[in-house]
């Protein structure tokens, strides 16, 4: 039986554009949060105690170059695992995701795991509930950049379009960033409108990329290794 579609309870940082999503199915206590950002730790286990809901998970959809996790600050305040890419080289995740894995919490609930490589090689989506969490790989009538991080146009253009733009039309959108002011979208609208990838080749997506000349991410070298480890300092 297909379960009826839940939206999440989505959460913005302003200073990186990143949104958290907080997942919780109705009459359940079990909750999940994807994408969770350091600074926003107190605001998160804010909602969390308000609901009433107990964190079971903490998802990251890749090792992101913008900001900070919170995930192990939050791991260590709640008990809740950590589940990360197998491919990001997060290791102190206690979950090491690969493509097809199910993520169960709750009373039945379940997280699909789809492997969508092309902003970074590990980088994953996650399918719950109607709703498909994109990370970076698919934004709101965009993408994320693929020229850094072990990046490739040509592989964010598949998983685009082979893993993502395959699913049902009125499936969700929710990506790990905005800046332009929008918040969800569904397969169906960046299937036919995306500005980068609909209508395009392989080849003419890959010419796009190659000539964006984009800046070099402000917290890169800072980023990068914290969230390999959870945004949790190093020794």
């Amino acid at each position: 039986m297909q379960m009826k579609q839940v939206n999440p309870i989505q959460l913005f940082d302003t200073e990186s554009s990143t949104f958290t999503y907080l997942l919780a199915a109705p009459g359940q206590r079990a909750a999940v949060l994807i994408d969770p950002v350091e600074r926003h730790w107190e605001r998160d286990l804010a909602h969390l105690a308000r609901l009433n809901l107990t964190l079971a998970y903490i998802l990251e959809t890749h090792a992101h170059a913008d900001h900070v996790t919170s995930a192990g600050r939050l791991r260590e305040l709640t008990g809740a695992k950590a589940a990360a890419p197998s491919g990001c080289g997060i290791a102190p995740a206690e979950l090491q995701l690969a493509d097809g894995d199910i993520i169960r919490f709750g009373e039945d609930e379940q997280i699909g795991v789809v492997h969508t490589p092309g902003h970074t090689a590990g980088s994953m989506s996650y399918l719950w509930r109607g709703n498909v969490f994109t990370g970076d790989t698919l934004l709101i009538d965009g993408c994320g950049r693929t020229d850094f991080q072990s990046g490739s146009a040509a592989a964010l253009f598949d998983s685009a379009h082979n893993k993502l733009f395959v699913l049902p039309d009125e499936t969700r959108v929710w990506p790990a960033h905005d800046y332009h002011g929008q918040s969800v979208s569904t397969i169906g609208w960046e299937k036919r409108h995306n500005a980068r990838l609909a209508n395009r080749t392989s080849a003419a997506f890959v010419a796009l990329m190659a000539g964006l000349d984009l800046p070099k991410p402000k917290l890169l070298d800072i980023a990068v290794p914290a969230n390999q480890n959870l945004g949790l300092p190093h020794g």
